[in-house]
């Protein structure tokens, strides 16, 4: 029998994940955002894609957030 882990949406991110990742330009907690699939940096006023599962952690891929 394999421990296989169950399935999960390409857009979601993995909680272990989430606790390490960190914003680029502050070092500062990131949130995740289901509905819009991506990774909200307050401090910085960014949020930062996800495609195909995985984090884009570029500040110039980032999106301006008030």
């Amino acid at each position: 029998m394999t421990n296989v882990p169950p399935p999960r949406d390409s857009d979601s991110v993995d909680s272990k994940l989430l606790e390490i990742l960190v914003c680029p330009i502050t070092k500062g907690t990131l949130e995740y955002d289901a509905v819009s699939h991506e990774l909200i940096s307050r401090s910085a006023k960014l949020a930062y894609p996800i495609r195909d599962g995985i984090p884009i952690m570029l500040p110039e891929e980032a999106r301006k957030i008030d």
